[in-house]
């Protein structure tokens, strides 16, 4: 299948790509394993052709259906907190591009991405596809409800602002699993939280102010 999309790179690429996980050390982020999974990633094939000379700069992009891409040091940050490993199941609530999944796809066992958008999961398997990226699957769906039948999870993120963490989420969550997500009014600006499941209840530690889109419940009917 033709899909109008290459993962090859010259020179060029190659040095923007270790310039660009430089900027991200320097931004902070000091999980090896995290910047080795972005460094395999090929963020141009994720933004827009009209944006790919943006792809290495530390911005939000839009993307289509009116939502947007986070700059790349949230995308490392958020990744960072959530602290995934090689053994473990992961849901995405928010799609979008597809990169953020495919940065996870590098460190967990398993990646189930939601979006409410079939224009965008449809965009996103086509990538998933064209990397040989065969442990991740995006689905269309409510992000508020999750994906029961793929649950339980041992970490979730949630990449649209909400002023709490849906019920069904915290649901499908494991014992001891994290959530990492923005938690606020959508037209303000929010905090990015890690929420750990215990026992006895949740334990919440603040990381961060961001802004993000709001976590919008339902299927989009068009698009």
């Amino acid at each position: 299948m033709d899909t109008g999309m290459s993962t090859g790179e010259g020179d060029g690429e190659q040095a923007e790509r270790a310039a660009f996980i430089l900027r991200l050390r320097q931004r902070g982020i000091r999980d090896l394993a995290v910047l080795r999974a972005i460094e395999l990633v090929p963020r141009p094939l994720f933004v827009d052709p009209m944006m790919r000379r943006h792809a290495y700069d530390d911005v939000a992009l839009p993307i289509a259906c009116g939502q947007t891409m986070s700059q790349p040091s949230l995308v490392a940050a958020m990744t960072e907190a959530l602290g995934v490993t090689a053994d473990q199941t992961v849901l995405e609530v928010g799609t979008g591009s597809g990169y953020q999944a495919a940065v996870l796809s590098h460190l967990a066992a398993r990646v189930v991405t939601v979006d409410r958008y079939r224009s965008l999961v449809s965009e996103a398997q086509t990538r998933f596809e064209v990397l040989g990226l065969r442990n991740v699957t995006a689905y269309v769906g409510d992000g508020m409800n999750g994906m029961p039948a793929r649950a339980p999870f041992d970490r979730i993120l949630v990449t649209a602002a909400a002023t709490d963490i849906p019920a069904a989420l915290m649901d499908q969550l494991k014992l001891g699993g994290v959530i990492v997500a923005p938690l606020g009014a959508p037209e303000e600006v929010q905090t990015l939280v890690r929420i750990v499941k215990e026992q006895s209840g949740r334990s919440r530690t603040d990381l961060m102010k961001v802004r993000f889109v709001p976590l919008v419940p339902g299927a989009a009917a068009t698009l």
